[in-house]
């Protein structure tokens, strides 16, 4: 594990292994209305975000017909029938 140095946190949540790593340092979790009272102008803070493209929704944004794209196809059930025939596998005369 990477060493965490010490921090004071602000989050909505925080895993309880995070939270465990951050406190053994010395650092501190705080809720958004304990910042509030610390920092009322929110000088002297960070803001961080995470990744905007993480949702599932995300995975399906494009063409999935399109060769070398990987975007996922919208399918009812995934099995032996559903979009494997033709065109979709190698094994089955060519690939797209």
């Amino acid at each position: 594990a990477l060493p965490v140095p010490k921090l004071r946190v602000c989050a909505l949540r925080v895993t309880e292994t995070a939270r465990a790593r951050i406190l053994a340092n010395g650092g501190e979790v705080l809720t958004f209305d304990q910042l509030a009272m610390l920092e009322p102008k929110g000088s002297n803070t960070v803001l961080l975000r995470g990744r905007r493209t993480a949702r599932e929704a995300n995975r399906y944004f494009g063409n999935p017909g399109k060769p070398g794209g990987h975007v996922k196809p919208r399918v009812k059930i995934n099995g032996r029938n559903f979009e494997k025939a033709r065109g979709r596998r190698a094994s089955r005369a060519f690939k797209l």
